[in-house]
């Protein structure tokens, strides 16, 4: 539910603060909408990023099938926004069976697996539930090896079950994040298409039915030029972009929707440093890229134009400190572009929604975790 701001003016508002600038949301989400379109993809956005219902709203409203969430809070606040279609795309935690099969029983829940213990512990449920095998397609943190045996002998026990569907097969190229150019983010998206296809396809040779074959990363969706036989894309990030993402290439910083407005609360005489009030419970201690710099934070020198300062950025963070390398006048307002947009919006409670500099609303993040 948003509320008007109480104040009008970006120069009002108290700091630290979360700020969108909506004009670059909404030709972020135009321009990943047009893509999918133009690469034959229906688009499952992950909220995770922006945990805010009025943006997934906006997704949807551009043709997004669904969402896709990191937690069960996600799944249930949004279900309890009218959103009918989500995959909850992370390995089912089995002592939360309960919670699953209540929220199954209210909109369509897709889950996700990698394990034979995972699918017993659903089929044991007795409840119809949707089931997607999570693929190891490269990334190395979880799924399967799509060339191994145990990879088809799951499918078989999803496809076999009494009580589950089985609803396809799903990748996350999250070592995209290691490439540093967009040709690399491309390379790892082909390879990505090509593994996920080709298990399919393996798949549907033994018999079995493969209704989707889904990826996802913000990089590699940027990047694909061509994603033949896949059916789902699930990023996130591109909604807001950061800095991260601008070092892979994935955006340039004019792209980036989100940043914290801080104001500098100390500088000491004679020093050459000052300090936000902007640290760790607001940016996070993500150290982003690690090239071509060390920074908890890049400060823009001219954000109506796009400029980044490329001498000036947060070099260290304690709980509530930012350190800046720079001698800044104190009661000075600075944008800071953050090295993770997801960690980010994670610290806050809320967005100040812009339009230039001024303000038209405030947002709800939905950041819980029970």
């Amino acid at each position: 539910m948003t509320s008007q701001p109480a104040v009008r003016s970006l120069h009002d508002v108290p700091t630290p603060a979360l700020v969108l600038d909506l004009d670059r949301l909404e030709a972020n989400l135009q321009d990943m909408a047009d893509r999918a379109n133009t690469l034959g993809v229906s688009l499952r956005p992950h909220i995770k990023t922006h945990k805010c219902v009025e943006i997934a709203l906006r997704q949807r409203a551009l043709g997004a099938r669904g969402i896709t969430v990191a937690t069960l809070y996600e799944a249930r606040v949004f279900a309890d926004h009218g959103f009918e279609d989500i995959t909850w795309a992370f390995p089912v935690i089995l002592n939360r069976v309960p919670e699953i099969i209540a929220l199954a029983g209210r909109v369509r829940l897709g889950l996700v697996v990698d394990t034979m213990e995972a699918v017993e512990r659903l089929e044991s449920a007795h409840a119809p539930l949707h089931v997607a095998l999570k693929v190891d397609c490269g990334y190395h943190r979880a799924g399967v090896d799509p060339h191994g045996r145990e990879a088809v002998r799951i499918a078989q026990a999803i496809a076999d079950a009494a009580h589950l569907e089985f609803d396809g097969i799903l990748s996350h190229s999250g070592h995209a994040y290691a490439a540093r150019s967009a040709d690399a983010a491309a390379r790892i998206a082909e390879e990505e298409r090509t593994v996920m296809v080709a298990f399919a396809e393996r798949l549907r040779d033994l018999g079995l039915t493969v209704p989707t074959v889904s990826v996802g990363s913000t990089p590699t969706m940027r990047a694909a030029t061509d994603l033949t036989g896949v059916t789902e894309a699930r990023p996130g990030n591109y909604a807001l972009f950061d800095f991260t993402q601008v070092i892979l290439g994935s955006c340039t910083a004019a792209e980036c929707a989100v940043t914290v407005l801080a104001s500098v609360v100390s500088a000491p005489v004679g020093a050459h440093h000052c300090l936000l009030d902007a640290g760790a419970l607001t940016l996070s201690k993500d150290t982003g890229p690690g090239a071509p710099h060390t920074t908890m934070g890049e400060v823009f020198r001219d954000y109506d134009r796009a400029e980044l300062d490329p001498n000036t950025r947060i070099v260290a963070v304690s709980q509530e400190h930012g350190r800046v390398n720079a001698s800044l006048a104190p009661g000075q307002l600075v944008r800071v572009l953050p090295n993770h947009s997801c960690l980010t919006v994670a610290q806050f409670d809320r967005m100040w929604i812009a339009r230039g500099d001024d303000l038209v609303d405030q947002w709800k993040i939905w950041r819980g975790r029970d």
